[in-house]
């Protein structure tokens, strides 16, 4: 089978389709309590977000969690995270945009940090899995970068996606070092885990709402 013609998002997922912002910050004050850390608001956790996740503790604690310390804070992050992700949806305007794209005849995908076996279900539930050629959240351990990920989802849509017509959208300055790795472009999104300023440093286009990004996806895509 040949490449497709048309234009391919890589959407992100926490932060980006799913507006879980409220249960994440209560998830990361929860797992600061575990240290006897103060809570932090959404706009310094805007602030001083990064990857790997234990480089963001680092940031709050002075110094980097010791093994022991991270698996008791990620446990409590996760834990409470399930419990309180019932309450989110979906970012206004997503299915309507999930549709468009794919009338146009163009294709999506999407490239999650949050595990597997709970992306999959949650994104079913939505009612929303059709218009994906592939939904791939995290295997194995939590913390990491994406972009080792990044090149293993292209590599499998590999027959249908082409990276030159692939645009990433996501929230976090890691969505694009991420497309970067395997020559896609990226937009970033202001409306989950990262400031406007923080964004903005990464050097790609940065929008307001994600009707914004899929027309820069568009035109970035052609």
């Amino acid at each position: 089978m040949g490449k497709q013609s048309g234009a391919h998002i890589v959407w992100d997922w926490n932060g980006t389709l799913f507006h879980d912002n409220d249960a994440v910050i209560g998830a990361t004050n929860a797992a600061f309590a575990e240290l006897g850390m103060e809570p932090i608001t959404l706009e310094q956790y805007r602030a001083l977000y990064c990857v790997p996740i234990p480089k963001f503790y680092e940031r709050l604690l002075g110094r980097l969690p010791t093994e022991a310390e991270w698996d008791a804070m990620d446990g409590v992050f996760h834990r409470y995270y399930s419990e309180h992700r019932t309450a989110c949806a979906l970012t206004e305007g997503v299915v309507d945009l999930l549709t468009g794209w794919t009338s146009a005849g163009h294709s999506q995908s999407i490239l999650s940090m949050y595990g597997h076996e709970d992306l999959v279900p949650l994104v079913r539930g939505f009612g929303i899995e059709a218009h994906f050629l592939r939904v791939d959240g995290r295997t194995g351990r939590s913390g990491g970068s994406k972009a080792e990920h990044m090149v293993r989802h292209l590599g499998a849509l590999s027959e249908t996606v082409h990276p030159a017509r692939t645009v990433v959208i996501g929230d976090a300055a890691d969505d694009a070092v991420a497309a970067r790795r395997v020559g896609a472009r990226a937009v970033l999104y202001t409306g989950g885990s990262h400031s406007r300023a923080s964004l903005e440093e990464v050097g790609v286009p940065v929008v307001d709402t994600l009707r914004e990004a899929v027309a820069e996806a568009q035109r970035l895509a052609d």
